[in-house]
C-alpha cells in the first residue's frame, strides 16, 4: 500500500459486515499514522540518526519496514467471514458444518494476528489460546474471555510457555471432525510452544537448546534438532488436532520462507530426520555435551524405537491448510518503496542474507565504501536493502544480538566515509538477549568511539556489540514490535 494513498485506498473486504470494516479501517489508520508521525517514527532514533538531516526520512523507512509486516493486517488479509462462510485463502468453509472453533498459536506476534483472527470469527469462536514472548501481549486490548492470551519465556522455553502447550494439545485431543483449529504461527514460536516428551525434562531441553544458540548453528539445524525433542513441532500439532479441519496462518522469520522450519513447522510435514538430529549435534561437537536423557532420546529416534515427525505425504495433510501471510520480502519491498518516495535511488540486495554476523558485516561494510565512492550502480542519494538472518558464533562473555554484531564488524571499515550510514534491524525488536533491536554506524562511528575509549576490535572480540554501542548512542531501541520477519540492513549514502 502507498504511503499517501493510504487514506484513499479502496477497502476491497465490503462485504464483511460493519465490524470487519471498522476493523481493517481502524489498522489502515494507525499504519498511516505510524508512518507520518514524527512521535511514531522517534523511536528508531539515535544519536547518530538525529545528526543527520536526513535522519527522520531514515526513519520513516525502517517504519513503512515494520507496517509492511503488520500482523494483524497480515492476517486480515487472508481470511475473512460473511455470513458462515468463513474464507482463508482460496478456500472457503461453511461455519454452519462447523461445530466448534479453537484459535490456538505462538510467536512473538501472536497477540495482534489472535486479535485480528478474533475479531474476524466474532461470535464463532469457542476458546483458545495464543503464547507470546515476554513483554509482547496487548494490555490494551480486550480479548474474548473465552481467547487467553499467555506470555512465557523466550529465547528458552520455560514452565508458563510448557503448561499452556500441554492444555492445548488437551484441547486439540478433544476435537473431532466437525470442529476447525485456527493455529497462528510467527517468530520465537520454537521456544514459546514446547512439549518435550515424558522422558525429558524441561530443564535438559533447556540446556541443549542454549548450547545450539551459542554454536553458530543456523537456524534449519537448530529447528532440526527441536523438532525430534518435541511433539508439538514437526506436524505434531496436525497429528493430535486430527479429524478435525486445521488452517494455519504463518508469519516468516526463516530466510526463504521454508514451513516446515518456520516455528519448527507444527502444521507441516517435516523432511528431517533422528539422524539429521544427530548429525547437526556432531557438526558442532555438542553430543558429548548433551543431557544423557535428550542423547538416548535421539538415539532411540534413529534407531526406529521413537516415532518419527510427520512427513510428506501423510494422509492427515488433506485436511491441514497452511497459508503463508507475511515475509521479510514483503518487509524489504516495503521498506524499498519508501525510500524510493524520500527520493534514494533504491534497490534491495538479496533476502537471503546468511552467514557469521561479523563477516556479513565486513562485506556490507565493503559495499557502503563502493557506495560512497561513487563506484556502485546506484547514485547518490542511495539505499541498498538486505534482509535475512545471521548468525553469531559466541566466543566471549559480552552481551548483544547478531544485528548489533553485524553493526560492529562494519565500523573499521565505514571510518571515514562522508554521509554513509549502515542500520541493522531486528524486525521483531529484540537481538538477542537485549532490549535493543540493532545500531547504526556512521562514518564517523570510530572517531567518536575512540574518543571514548571505545575499541570496536575489544568489544568484537568478546561479542561485546551492545555496551559498545550503548556507549555511543546508536542503539536501536523501539521496543516490542509484534512482529517478527527476521532482520533488514540498509545502507544509505546521501
Amino acid at each position: 500500500m502507498s504511503r499517501v494513498d493510504c487514506f484513499s485506498r479502496r477497502n476491497d473486504n465490503t462485504c464483511m459486515g460493519r465490524k470487519r470494516i471498522s476493523f481493517l479501517a481502524q489498522n489502515e489508520y494507525n499504519t498511516c499514522m505510524a508512518t507520518h508521525n514524527p512521535l511514531t517514527r522517534s523511536r528508531f532514533m539515535t544519536h547518530t540518526l538525529k545528526t543527520l538531516s536526513r535522519g527522520d526520512e531514515v526513519c520513516q523507512v525502517l517504519e513503512a519496514a515494520l507496517q509492511a509486516a503488520d500482523p494483524a493486517a497480515a492476517v486480515s488479509r487472508f481470511l475473512s467471514r460473511e455470513g458462515n462462510q468463513l474464507t482463508a485463502g482460496d478456500r472457503t468453509y461453511d461455519l454452519a458444518d462447523i461445530r466448534r472453533v479453537f484459535l490456538i498459536g505462538a510467536g512473538k506476534a501472536g497477540a495482534p494476528m489472535a486479535q485480528a483472527a478474533a475479531n474476524i470469527l466474532d461470535d464463532r469462536l469457542t476458546s483458545g489460546a495464543v503464547i507470546v514472548k515476554d513483554g509482547y501481549g496487548l494490555v490494551e486490548v480486550n480479548f474474548p474471555a473465552s481467547l487467553k492470551i499467555i506470555e512465557a519465556g523466550h529465547p528458552l522455553p520455560d514452565e508458563r510457555g510448557a503448561a499452556t502447550t500441554r492444555k492445548i494439545l488437551s484441547l486439540l485431543s478433544q476435537a473431532d471432525e466437525h470442529d476447525l483449529v485456527v493455529c497462528l504461527l510467527s517468530g520465537g514460536a520454537s521456544a514459546l510452544l514446547t512439549a518435550p516428551p515424558a522422558e525429558i525434562a524441561l530443564t535438559d531441553l533447556q540446556q541443549t537448546i542454549s548450547f545450539l544458540l551459542r554454536s553458530g548453528a543456523d537456524i534449519g539445524e537448530i529447528n532440526t534438532v527441536r523438532k525430534h525433542l518435541d511433539m508439538i513441532k514437526g506436524g505434531g500439532l496436525a497429528r493430535v488436532a486430527a479429524p478435525a479441519r486445521v488452517i494455519s496462518f504463518i508469519l516468516s522469520d526463516v530466510v526463504g520462507d521454508p514451513l516446515d522450519i518456520i516455528a519448527s513447522g507444527p502444521t507441516t510435514p517435516d523432511p528431517t530426520t533422528f539422524d539429521e538430529a544427530l548429525a547437526v549435534l556432531h557438526k558442532y561437537r555438542l553430543l558429548e555435551q548433551l543431557p544423557p536423557a535428550i542423547l538416548l532420546h535421539l538415539q532411540r529416534g534413529a534407531a526406529g524405537a521413537v516415532a518419527e515427525t510427520l512427513k510428506p505425504g501423510d494422509p492427515l495433510l488433506s485436511r491441514v491448510q497452511n497459508l503463508l501471510v507475511g515475509s521479510n520480502g514483503m518487509a524489504a519491498q516495503a521498506a524499498a518503496d519508501a525510500a524510493t518516495a524520500a527520493g534514494f535511488n533504491t534497490r534491495v540486495l538479496t533476502t537471503t542474507l546468511q552467514g557469521e554476523a561479523r563477516l556479513i558485516g565486513r562485506l556490507l561494510a565493503a559495499a557502503a565504501r563502493d557506495l560512497a565512492g561513487g563506484q556502485s550502480v546506484l547514485q547518490r542519494p542511495a539505499c541498498l536493502i538486505a534482509g535475512g538472518e545471521t548468525t553469531v558464533t559466541i566466543r566471549g562473555g559480552g552481551i548483544g544480538g547478531r544485528n548489533q554484531e553485524l553493526a560492529l564488524a562494519a565500523v573499521e571499515a565505514m571510518s571515514g566515509l562522508p554521509d554513509t550510514l549502515l542500520v541493522a534491524l531486528a524486525t521483531d525488536g529484540g537481538d538477542g538477549p537485549t532490549d535493543a533491536a540493532g545500531a547504526v554506524v556512521s562514518g564517523e562511528t570510530l572517531a567518536r568511539a575512540r574518543a571514548l575509549g571505545l575499541s570496536p576490535e575489544e568489544h568484537l572480540a568478546r561479542n561485546d556489540a551492545y555496551r559498545f554501542f550503548d556507549g555511543l548512542g546508536d542503539l536501536l531501541k523501539p521496543g516490542p514490535t509484534r512482529t517478527n520477519v527476521n532482520d533488514l540492513v540498509l545502507l544509505f549514502a546521501f
